[in-house]
């Protein structure tokens, strides 16, 4: 008989990935879903693909989502332009309105209708359901020729605490929690929250396996201009001191700030992945090499 070596291929895929599935069954893990991923339909749907095998082979995926760029088409559509100070959007009233319809009536029912549409019970919640993110306004910092000031942007906010009982249950009850990053404050106002930091309390808090965050960047680099020096794993300690020096700039800070506040917080990896890639949740969970930075708390 002639070996078909396309078939074996395939077999040694399936079986590198049996240890891993072996070990992550039965644990939570938290996808904080943003990017390119988000926008291309090609990615869209491999991202889909993705959890659906996880939630098939056992592990009990979480979905936060963000959507930064719908909520601004959106303001762009009502004649309402979009400001930022310090990277954070300024929200009035009506912003925070156009934001939660945005996150929770479009793009979360969208993710949640692909689930289902391939075979995973999912369902959509905001953090204003049952009180699963409670938030606080959160203030800009500016910095000014070396001071210091915060300025009140608005309704955006920071989280105070999550009702993990309520992802548990769901997660009990079979369901894929799909999750907007919208919280509610003490006098039950709506505030909008970065979805890297929203993921990151909700991993910290149900001590999850992992939280895999998909962005358009590969990972972390010591020198983001020459691509050899990618960093495959850090501990939380190399990761804090890449920040303090400079190394970890810009629009990485806060991804990376993020990582080390779920692993304070309880969760036992985070994994920072270039969503652009096909299947690239598979490829970091069920492979040895993975393709993203992960960091650890040693």
């Amino acid at each position: 008989m002639v070996s078909d070596l396309s078939s074996q291929k395939k077999a040694a895929i399936v079986i590198e990935a049996l240890p891993f599935i072996k070990q992550f069954y039965g644990k939570t893990m938290v996808i904080k879903y943003g990017g390119n991923a988000m926008l291309n339909d090609k990615l869209k749907h491999m991202v889909i693909q993705d959890i659906t095998l996880m939630r098939y082979v056992g592990i009990s995926p979480v979905v936060v989502h963000g959507g930064g760029p719908e909520i601004t088409d959106f303001l762009k559509k009502v004649g309402k332009k979009s400001e930022f100070v310090s990277g954070l959007r300024v929200t009035d009233l009506e912003t925070v309105e156009i934001a939660e319809m945005v996150l929770n009536g479009k793009i979360n029912s969208e993710i949640v209708s692909l689930l289902n549409a391939d075979g995973i019970k999912a369902v959509g919640v905001s953090g204003k359901d049952a009180n699963l993110i409670r938030a606080r306004k959160k203030l800009a910092v500016v910095h000014d020729h070396g001071t210091e000031s915060e300025v009140d942007i608005g309704y955006v906010g920071e989280v105070e605490r999550i009702n993990e009982k309520l992802l548990t249950d769901l997660i009990q009850s079979g369901y894929v929690p799909v999750i907007a990053p919208i919280g509610v404050g003490a006098d039950y106002e709506s505030y909008n929250i970065n979805a890297d930091y929203v993921a990151a309390e909700i991993a910290g808090a149900m001590k999850a396996e992992k939280l895999l965050l998909l962005t358009d960047t590969e990972g972390v680099y010591r020198d983001f201009e020459d691509k050899s020096t990618f960093i495959s794993s850090l501990t939380k300690d190399e990761a804090l001191g890449m920040i303090n020096d400079g190394t970890i700039a810009g629009g990485m800070i806060p991804k990376v700030e993020a990582c080390l506040r779920a692993l304070q917080l309880g969760a036992r990896k985070v994994h920072i992945i270039d969503g652009r890639q096909p299947h690239s949740l598979l490829l970091e969970v069920f492979t040895a090499q993975g393709i993203g930075t992960q960091i650890k708390t040693r």
